[in-house]
């Protein structure tokens, strides 16, 4: 007789929602903390500022709302020796026993916090509340008066580091009238021992800068002064003036490893050269370009010694693939009585050829397949630290339940292609000025492609070529401009059932005979991205940040202006051709934003919006196929599968063959609310609302009530809610989403609102990704 498991289940939820399993791993006369808060009695010296002060924190709740990790810790029995209890304690919290030395750390260093801040006098409570075994605790802050800076002086006893702090003083962060906040004084030093490191002063720390501060009698105003001390290096050496620094010579170690630099006599085993007053020490032969390293290289020989250059070069350093890593050394010369600086750039080899295998098995729709790939990449081509990609690849699946046809060439699937790259770690573009190619992180890729699809029914061929731009000028916004991208799709073959077929079809639905016919595509596009952040798709957040995204493209205009030039009317009056080929013409536009708010470190908030518009004009009416929009799936409204939500209200045919055709269009919209929450150990958990739908510009009645209308699409966009699963493994992010229909608007009735009448077969979609949707 087969037991059921349910019991066990049952049990185990009421082990976990049962609050008494908790007390036997609270030590007698001890509190669980059960609660953490920071309150103020000011509302410039905001709470949120202060968490990170405290020490010792409640249980996590999942979602904010229930200590599930601890509770599963809970299940436990005392009896650690027992696999089952080590299990249960493994993937649980235990519970937190409140502490009073760790709170009374807190509270001071909450209080020394508040000090900072110019609040002088400010003092921190400790408030509890105590019931039965649970403590909430409360740090109660109690800020008073803050000190303002009333007179603000300077003492610089060297004339050319005053004159500098002059030039600079309207990026000053002092002034009178400002809070005495010991964190502002501290980045005012951190800012001039910046400006001065970049301005030949190498020996140059903060702690050359010290305030003196007197108090009026019976105020809160503060008299500041900003005082200069002299150079020292120990306390018992005699006071300097501080000195600027020139950098004499500048020489680039090429080697496979980096050296330990012990002056000149460690060079004695390189061959050297000398490139436009720049020392290279190499062995064998030189395997960077002495022009290059020249370009990536910001450190001047006969110019004063400049921080921000030695960082610049370092991170220009950083993006040669050729090399495993780099270092730079500075040593002290004395020469004609003055002391100079030697840079030594140490660039350490990268291994700069690989190849990688893979293989994977497919199964579509039940038909078994493989497929194989093998790739090479040279991250050094031409000595430049160009890296240049090939991958071949092959697949083959057994096509069943064809039937029997004569004009069948082929009873199975075989694809086979190759794609290359070569990317150059800087601008290849005329006309741009030598500093703007120097200041802007750029990567120039040149790519090609081709791929061959040949199936019983048809062949298809792929082959493309593009050449692309991207860039940064600051850290957190990058560029892509797409100078051109050919795409050229050609159909050998096609069979004449299938023949028979596309022209049955093209009677109701011309989308489909479009998708095989030869078509050719010329665009350029333009990519705007903006993470404040930085790249976090792929990590999860830990503050506060948003993103912009922005995008635009166009294809066929250039080649509709030559057409028409050399044609006065169109084929077949329809559209123009080159070499007998229709291509696209279309302009395209997205918009993408989304912010992520940090409730605390365990939870967070995102919205997120999406837009995009598509319209093709002038030589073609309909958007080639994948440049359409489409809706659902992983990173749209999930409680759709991919490519099954929309256009509009549009409810496809009756036996849901070719629907992914039609269900694309030229307008999208995409809105989304995502709550985040720390679950255990890697594991994040997601609760979710999506919303939006996709329309087409035209009228077509191969996809009825898909037309946007701006009094309509409101009415029509589906919402769907839903839960997820993210493994945070730090460099990726695998996602696990299920989503639920909630409001459908292609139903009418009580049909369109299956989140009052649910049914799981009907209304749920599994998704499975890498990376955040948004």
């Amino acid at each position: 007789m087969k037991k059921s498991a349910h019991p066990y289940i049952y049990t185990f939820i009421i082990a976990l929602c049962t609050s008494c399993s908790v007390n036997k791993f609270i030590p007698e006369d001890k509190y669980l903390l059960d609660e953490v808060k920071i309150v103020s009695d000011t509302k410039e010296v905001k709470p949120s500022l202060f968490n990170s002060y405290v020490r010792q924190n409640p249980n996590a709740k999942w979602f904010n709302l229930v200590k599930v990790p601890m509770r599963t810790y809970c299940v436990s029995g005392l009896d650690s020796t027992k696999w089952i209890n080590r299990f249960f304690r493994k993937i649980g919290d235990a519970p937190v026993i409140y502490d009073e030395s760790i709170a009374s750390k807190s509270q001071a260093e909450i209080e020394k916090a508040v000090r900072n801040m110019g609040y002088m006098g400010a003092t921190v409570k400790l408030d509890k509340n105590v019931k039965k075994n649970r403590l909430k605790l409360a740090y109660s802050i109690q800020a008073g008066r803050p000190y303002v800076v009333r007179h603000l002086a300077y003492d610089i006893n060297d004339l050319m580091i005053n004159d500098y702090m002059q030039q600079d003083s309207a990026q000053s962060m002092l002034h009178p009238g400002m809070p005495f906040d010991v964190n502002l004084l501290d980045a005012e030093r951190q800012r001039i021992t910046k400006l001065l490191q970049n301005k030949g002063y190498y020996k140059f720390n903060k702690d050359f800068l010290v305030y003196q501060a007197d108090t009026v009698r019976n105020t809160y105003l503060v008299d500041l002064t900003l005082r200069l001390l002299p150079y020292q290096r120990r306390k018992e050496d005699v006071p300097q003036k501080h000195e600027q620094y020139m950098v004499r010579d500048v020489n680039f170690i090429a080697d496979n490893e980096i050296m330990s630099l012990q002056g000149e006599s460690s060079l004695q085993n390189f061959d050297s050269l000398q490139y436009k007053g720049y020392n290279m020490y190499y062995k064998d032969k030189i395997f960077l370009r002495p022009q290059m390293l020249l370009d990536f290289n910001r450190i001047r020989f006969g110019e004063l010694y400049n921080e921000q250059d030695v960082q610049s070069t370092y991170a220009n350093l950083g993006r040669l693939r050729a090399l495993k890593y780099s270092n730079i050394r500075f040593n002290e010369i004395i020469e004609n009585d003055s002391t100079k600086l030697d840079a030594y750039v140490l660039l350490a080899k990268s291994q700069n050829k690989s190849m990688a295998f893979e293989i994977e098995g497919t199964n579509s729709a039940g038909d078994l397949g493989a497929a194989a790939s093998v790739s090479f990449q040279h991250r050094n081509v031409f000595k430049g630290s160009e890296a240049f990609t090939m991958k071949v690849r092959g697949a083959y699946e057994a096509i069943t339940g064809l039937g029997t046809s004569q004009d069948y060439v082929n009873d199975n699937y075989l694809e086979y292609g190759v794609e290359s790259s070569l990317n150059f770690p800087q601008f290849l573009f005329p006309f741009l000025s030598s500093d703007f190619k120097k200041k802007s992180r750029a990567t120039s890729e040149v790519g090609v492609k081709f791929n061959s699809q040949i199936r019983p029914e048809f062949s298809r061929m792929l082959a493309s070529a593009s050449w692309s731009y991207k860039w940064s000028d600051k850290k957190r916004i990058q560029h892509r401009f797409d100078l051109i991208d050919v795409n050229y799709v050609y159909m050998p073959h096609v069979s004449d059932t299938f023949r028979i077929y596309l022209d049955k079809m093209a009677e109701t639905n011309s989308l489909l005979r479009t998708s095989y016919e030869n078509l050719l595509i010329v665009r350029m596009g333009y990519g705007f991205t903006y993470n404040s952040a930085g790249n976090t798709m792929m990590r999860t957040p830990t503050t506060n940040s948003y993103s912009i995204r922005v995008n635009f493209e166009e294809a066929g205009n250039l080649l509709y202006g030559a057409s028409k030039l050399a044609h006065s009317t169109p084929r077949e009056g329809n559209s123009y051709v080159l070499a007998n080929i229709p291509f696209a013409q279309y302009v395209k536009a997205d918009f993408d934003f989304a912010k992520n708010f940090m409730i605390d470190p365990r939870n967070s908030f995102v919205f997120h919006i999406g837009a995009g518009v598509a319209y093709p004009y002038g030589n073609l009416k309909v958007l080639p196929f994948e440049k359409r929009y489409f809706s659902g799936g992983a990173n749209s409204v999930r409680g759709w599968s991919v490519r099954s939500l929309g256009p509009g209200v549009y409810k496809g045919n009756g036996d849901g063959s070719m629907n992914f055709i039609n269900q694309a269009g030229d307008i999208k919209l995409d809105l989304n609310v995502e709550y985040r929450t720390h679950l255990f150990w890697k594991l994040n958990g997601a609760a979710f609302i999506d919303a939006g739908n996709i329309w087409t510009i035209r009228d077509d009645s191969e996809q009825e009530g898909g037309v946007f209308k701006f009094d309509q699409f409101y009415k029509q966009i589906a919402v769907a809610y839903g839960l997820g699963i993210r493994f945070d493994l730090d460099y990726l992010i695998l996602r696990f989403d299920g989503g639920m229909k909630a409001v459908n608007p292609v139903e009418t009735g009580k049909d369109r609102y299956p989140v009052i009448h649910p049914r799981f077969s009907r209304d749920f979609a599994f998704h499975f990704a890498v990376g955040y949707p948004f």
